[in-house]
C-alpha cells in the first residue's frame, strides 16, 4: 500500500538545532500537477543551518530539512507531463509557484510573490512544505528535473541549490567570451561558479580566498588567477580588473566590502548570492557613484536555467566534489557541525536513504 504519511530526520529545536529526530509527517495533498520522489541522496546546504539554528527567523517547526534532493519517481498526479515513473530527477530549493503571474510568464518563477521554498514554505492551503531528509518528497512538477545519466546522483544533487543559484548569477551577467570574472568565497557556492564561469567562456576566471590551501582546488575548479585576500593590499594588482565579482561568501565587514568595489571596472557589477545571518555594511552613494558601478544580488534559477545548467554539467562532466555520508542522526548533526565550521570540501551529500527508510 502507498504510504500516507512519509517518514524524515526532523529538526524540532531552534535551541538543539543540530539534533535531528525521526519521525513521520503528513505531506501536502496531493495535486494533478505533483509528483511523489522516494529519496535516495540529499546535499547539505548552508540554508539548512540558517534555518535550523533560526538565524532567518523562526521556522515551523517541526521541519524536515534538505532541498538538493536526488530519487525516483514512484508517483505522479493525472495532469503530470514533464516526468515519469521510474525517472531519475532532482529538486532545488523551490517547490511551488503561482506560475500564472507576470514574473512567472517570463521565466523568473523564483520571484514569484507565491513562491514556496521546498521547506518550511507556506502553501496556499496554509500546509508546510517539508523537504528531502525524509524518505518521499511531494513537489509540483516544474520544480522537478530529469537528471542526465553522465551525473551521479551525488554531484548533482549540490548542483540543484548551490549550482544554480550560481549558474544562473552568472549567465544573467553576461559571462561568456571577453567577461572577466573573479568570484569571492572558494566554498559550496564558490567552487560551482569557478566551474562554471570556464564552461561559459569567461576572459578570465579568478579565484579570490584568504585560505592559500586552496589555490590548487581553484586552479583544478577552472580558475586562471588565484588572489589571495589575506595579504596586505591585495587589491592594488586588481583594481578596476574584472566586470563581475561574483560574491558567494559574507561580506559583511565594511573595509572587506570596500576592497571588493575597488576590484570592478567602471561599468562593472558586484553580485552576490550569498545570504550570511548579518546585513552587509552600509555604503553611501559616493561608494557607487563615483566608481561607475552597479550591486546586485539574484535567488536560485528558472526552470529553463536549470535544464540548461543540467545539460551543460552532462556535456563538460561538471559536478560537485562531494564527500558522501550515510543518513542517519548521527551523521546529519556531524554534517551540520562540519558545514558550520567551514569544514567541507566543498559539498556533502546523504545516501542510504532505500536502506535507512524503509518505507
Amino acid at each position: 500500500m502507498y504510504p500516507t504519511t512519509f517518514e524524515g530526520l526532523l529538526t524540532t529545536s531552534h535551541s538543539d538545532w543540530k539534533t535531528f529526530t525521526r519521525r513521520e509527517f503528513t505531506p501536502k495533498t496531493l495535486t494533478p500537477h505533483d509528483v511523489d520522489i522516494k529519496v535516495t541522496t540529499c546535499g547539505i546546504c548552508s540554508s539548512d543551518i540558517h534555518t535550523a539554528n533560526g538565524g532567518w527567523g523562526d521556522a515551523h517547526l517541526p521541519l524536515c530539512l534538505g532541498h538538493e534532493i536526488v530519487g525516483t519517481v514512484v508517483k505522479i498526479g493525472d495532469r503530470v507531463t514533464t516526468v515519469k515513473l521510474g525517472d531519475r530527477v532532482g529538486v532545488g530549493a523551490q517547490a511551488w509557484a503561482c506560475l500564472d503571474c507576470e514574473v512567472c510568464t517570463a521565466s523568473n518563477e523564483q520571484y514569484c510573490e507565491k513562491y514556496v521554498d521546498t521547506y518550511n514554505g507556506v502553501y496556499p492551503d496554509g500546509s508546510i512544505s517539508q523537504g528531502g531528509l525524509a524518505s518521499h518528497v511531494r513537489v509540483h512538477e516544474h520544480f522537478v528535473f530529469s537528471i542526465p545519466d553522465s551525473l551521479s546522483s551525488s554531484a548533482a544533487a549540490p548542483m540543484l541549490c548551490a549550482g544554480l543559484t550560481t549558474y544562473s548569477a552568472l549567465v544573467r551577467n553576461g559571462c561568456g567570451p571577453g567577461l572577466r570574472v573573479a568570484v569571492v568565497g572558494i566554498g559550496g557556492l564558490g567552487h560551482f561558479a569557478l566551474q562554471w564561469a570556464r564552461a561559459l567562456g569567461a576572459e578570465t576566471v579568478a579565484a579570490i580566498s584568504r585560505s592559500g590551501a586552496k589555490r590548487d582546488d581553484a586552479m583544478k575548479l577552472g580558475a586562471s588567477v588565484f588572489i589571495d585576500s589575506a595579504r596586505e593590499d591585495w587589491t592594488a594588482e586588481w583594481k578596476r580588473g574584472f566586470d563581475l565579482v561574483l560574491n558567494t561568501a559574507n561580506v559583511a565587514h565594511r573595509d572587506t566590502f570596500s576592497a571588493y568595489l575597488d576590484l570592478l571596472a567602471v561599468n562593472g557589477t558586484f553580485h552576490t548570492v550569498g545570504l550570511p545571518e548579518t546585513p552587509l555594511p552600509a555604503l553611501s552613494a559616493q561608494d557607487i557613484v563615483l566608481r561607475g558601478i552597479k550591486i546586485g544580488g539574484s535567488n536560485l534559477g528558472s526552470r529553463v536555467e536549470m535544464l540548461a545548467m543540467l545539460k551543460l554539467a552532462g556535456e563538460k562532466g561538471i559536478g560537485a566534489w562531494v564527500e558522501e555520508m550515510q543518513v542517519n542522526e548521527g551523521n546529519c548533526k556531524e554534517v551540520m557541525e562540519r558545514m558550520q565550521e567551514n569544514r567541507a570540501r566543498y559539498r556533502y551529500a546523504l545516501v542510504g536513504f532505500e536502506s535507512f527508510f524503509a518505507v
